[in-house]
């Protein structure tokens, strides 16, 4: 059943019996009565000319499994992984209008010197790094209304606080796949995010590490990475090819 499923499911256009037998191995006869076990229960849809594609009770199961997936028990498995490798501090960000609300968070117990984000704390959009994803994510014209809104506001003499410093920034954020925050929030304080997508592709979230400035390493960066890729995977996301 999961065979012909596989099968269905590589195929935009309803697939022949035939076809299915042959793609799957099995014999016609038997990929026949199971096709017919499965349209009966709307895993199948067969219409009148006696091809075969994917039902409407899968996308109705889809939904349901969508419904009951937590970001956050989703993705802390993860972030203690990568929490377990570095010694620093994880953080699970979500936009919530012009800011990055903080909802999860692993801290650091390396040194007496730690970064803690509190979970609910939030911080603007063009300081944060979880925050700079999303605006890349929101395109030109929006950026620039975004700019216009919130005045872009500095709270340390190395946040951004021109458009075009922050369209400069955020070419960079799209041509690495991961964004910085340099004592921007905070003096001392750096991070390293990049993005965690679900099922439709929708930016979602943002996975940041978090680090006192004498102990940041850029060449964390592949790692965040693909620890956010793993969270999307587990999401439901399929990159493009």
């Amino acid at each position: 059943m999961m065979t012909l499923l596989d099968v269905l499911a590589r195929h935009a256009d309803p697939v022949p019996l035939k076809q299915l037998a042959a793609e799957t191995g099995l014999h016609p006869s038997t990929a026949h009565r199971i096709l017919g076990a499965m349209t009966s229960s709307g895993f199948v849809e067969r219409n009148d000319s006696g091809v075969y594609r994917l039902g409407i009770r899968l996308l109705e199961l889809g939904s349901l499994v969508k419904s009951r997936i937590s970001l956050r028990d989703t993705a802390m498995p993860a972030m203690l992984k990568l929490h377990a490798t570095t010694g620093e501090s994880v953080n699970l960000g979500i936009r919530a209008g012009d800011e990055i609300v903080y909802v999860e968070r692993t801290s650091s117990g390396r040194s007496s010197v730690r970064v803690v984000h509190i979970v609910g704390a939030r911080a603007p959009l063009h300081t944060t790094a979880t925050g700079k994803l999303f605006l890349v994510e929101d395109g030109a014209q929006k950026v620039r209304d975004y700019a216009r809104r919130t005045g872009l506001p500095g709270t340390t003499s190395t946040s951004i606080t021109t458009l075009q410093a922050l369209e400069k920034e955020l070419d960079k954020v799209r041509r690495h796949g991961v964004a910085y925050d340099l004592d921007e929030v905070e003096n001392g304080v750096r991070c390293i995010a990049a993005g965690i997508r679900d099922d439709s592709g929708e930016l979602i979230a943002g996975l940041s590490l978090s680090t006192p400035a004498e102990r940041f390493d850029p060449d964390w960066a592949p790692l965040i990475h693909q620890t956010a890729d793993e969270i999307s995977r587990d999401l439901g996301y399929i990159p493009p090819r």
